[in-house]
Formats: structure tokens, sequence, C-alpha cells
């Protein structure tokens, strides 16, 4: 459970959440060293990782008109820099939207979609072409293994 919340407060933020898009960084950089994403954990932890940032988070659940609203501080490292912040995030059709802020540095607004959910701005993946009877044939000629 995130602090804030009672044993009954179901906590719609729990779990891996993929970032998906930040104002302030395209998703090259999101994506460097990891699949950029955060994770809010039960008892009020969390952490976060996109390019070469990477923090825990301290985290409370908050009502808002908005409905449930996770707000955070965090502190880690940018590359071998100790760095801090703050941040929040909101539901808003089954991803979270929200804004992350370094103490006295750059902030960005961001989207992330649940980790078991294929994300709607992902690059297209590769599809393969089937190998037919005469390319195993050739492969098999050639020393390589066929199917």
């Amino acid at each position: 459970m995130i602090r804030g919340a009672s044993s009954t407060t179901q906590n719609p933020f729990l779990g891996e959440w993929r970032i998906v898009e930040m104002a302030q960084w395209d998703r090259d950089y999101i994506d460097m060293v990891v699949p950029g994403h955060f994770t809010f954990e039960r008892g009020g932890h969390g952490s976060f990782q996109f390019g070469v940032v990477d923090g825990g988070l301290d985290c409370r659940l908050v009502s808002s008109s908005e409905g449930p609203r996770v707000e955070f501080t965090w502190e880690g490292f940018s590359e071998m820099d100790q760095v801090s912040g703050r941040g929040w995030a909101t539901l808003r059709n089954g991803e979270i939207v929200g804004h992350l802020y370094f103490h006295a540095g750059d902030d960005s607004s961001f989207r992330a979609v649940p980790k078991r959910k294929r994300a709607l701005t992902a690059r297209p993946t590769r599809t393969r072409r089937k190998r037919s009877a005469t390319d195993n044939h050739r492969a098999r000629r050639a020393g390589g293994r066929g199917r």
C-alpha cells in the first residue's frame, strides 16, 4: 500500500509502468539504458529509470478532483551526480500522466502505460518471413541448419 491509502483502498498505481512519452526528452534518450519506467510498490516505495537517470520514490496516495493521485519525492543519480526532486501522477484512460521535477533543475511531463500492455507509441517490430522448403534446402547445402 502506498502511504496515505487506507488498508481497504485499492491502489491503481501499483506495478510497473512503461514511460512512452516525456516532453523534455525523446524516446531514444528515455530508453537509452533500459526501457524507461516507473514502478510503484506497496509500503509507499517505488523507483524509476529513464536515460541515465534513476531514483527511488517515497510515495503518497491522495485524492484529487481528477481521482486518485500519487505524489512522490525522489532521490537518485543522473550519471554519477546525486539528484533529487518531486513529482506526481494521475490516471487517465488506463495510463498514468504526470510531472517529474529535478530539485533546482529540469522538469518534464510524462505519460506511461502499464507494462503488461503494449505501448501505443512503441517502435514497430520486424516480422520474419517464413522460410520455405527451398530456403531450408539452400541453408543445408551451405552448411547451415534448416528448420
